[in-house]
């Protein structure tokens, strides 16, 4: 079988980078495990603006140009819906967030997605001594939902392995990559937190950041908002809300814990005052990058090898985003932004 680009994981990066391609009517072949569950159990939260210091993220304006038009296309190309455009409540904890929040809707290269008028939540599960401010702009993608359905187009389209990868029968030629039937142009690497078993990217600095998620049900929050405070909560429908999430630098296992738990449900207790029960428990590692940017380019001795990682928390606005420079950077030579490109660690690590 002959294609244009082997990709290896199926996470958000996978996906996008797949779709990305056929969009641009080339053959692929997507190989997948299911060692890495990041994008299953993620929140999917998406938010132009870091809400600890009211500053807009990287290329946000570009990132949503892009993104929510692709991911509408691909609703309306696998019939179904995951992209769900819902407004973000910040809960304000004191005067002080209150006056820094007015200062940071005054800017202009934030006013479009803050609301420069503070918001009181009618709903008195909410706790609160202070207003909320509305982030625009924003919303959840069910990502879970998007992998299966977007899995099940692969297969459907014999686009799809499913295997563990055996590095050992990569073949790098001149001109190809080869794997076992399988012979392709260019290979990427979107692995997500198994990079660290991939021989020829390893070294990069890939660090992780587990995660603990938890579904809650309750009868009485009735909440379409989004809240966003030490925690946030996620309407998901049918009384059910995500509740998210740790951050844990040391643990790099998908085992749930009873900590995590406890410090989710401490902090819930402090935003909503209503009965609910806990329904599910969820963890995984996020591929992040102590620098926060991710990892995209070329291997610095294989012309044909690619990677696609290091998405971390923003995973469903960089996925689509991401993927379209990695493209135009294999098939028409448009140099990579320093701040994504792995070149900034390879002239770390061989200087």
């Amino acid at each position: 079988m002959e294609v244009d680009y082997l990709i290896i994981g199926s996470g958000l990066a996978g996906i996008s980078f797949a779709e990305t391609c056929l969009l641009h009517h080339k053959k692929i072949m997507v190989v997948n495990d299911t060692s890495q569950n990041s994008t299953t159990i993620a929140g999917g939260l998406y938010n132009p603006i870091v809400l600890k210091r009211f500053t807009k993220i990287w290329e946000a304006e570009n990132q949503l140009a892009i993104t929510i038009p692709f991911y509408k296309n691909l609703e309306t190309k696998l019939g179904t819906t995951f992209l769900y455009e819902i407004p973000l409540f910040r809960k304000l904890n004191n005067i002080e967030e209150q006056n820094n929040w007015f200062t940071a809707s005054d800017k202009p290269n934030l006013s479009n997605y803050l609301s420069s008028e503070l918001n009181t939540l009618n709903n008195e599960a909410i706790v609160s001594n202070y207003k909320f401010g509305k982030v625009n702009e924003t919303g959840f993608l069910d990502t879970k939902k998007l992998k299966e359905n977007y899995t099940n187009y692969l297969v459907v389209e014999n686009c799809y392995l499913e295997e563990t990868l055996d590095y050992s029968k990569l073949v790098i030629k001149d001109d190809q990559i080869e794997y076992k039937d399988i012979r392709a142009k260019q290979i990427v690497f979107a692995e997500g937190f198994g990079l660290h078993n991939n021989p020829y990217f390893n070294n990069l600095p890939l660090d992780g950041t587990k995660g603990e998620l938890l579904i809650i049900k309750s009868e009485n929050l009735n909440l379409n908002e989004i809240i966003n405070s030490s925690i946030w909560i996620l309407p998901l429908g049918n009384h059910l809300y995500k509740v998210g999430a740790t951050y844990d630098w040391e643990d790099k296992t998908n085992q749930k814990t009873e900590k995590a738990k406890t410090e989710l449900l401490t902090h819930l207790k402090e935003v909503i005052s209503c009965d609910f029960e806990v329904i599910d428990h969820l963890a995984g590692v996020r591929p992040t990058v102590k620098d926060r940017r991710p990892l995209l380019g070329k291997h610095h001795l294989h012309n044909h090898l690619y990677i696609l990682n290091g998405l971390g928390t923003r995973g469903v606005l960089f996925a689509p985003y991401l993927s379209d420079k990695l493209y135009q950077y294999i098939e028409n030579g448009i140099p990579l932004d320093n701040e994504i490109s792995i070149e900034r660690c390879y002239k770390k690590l061989f200087r």
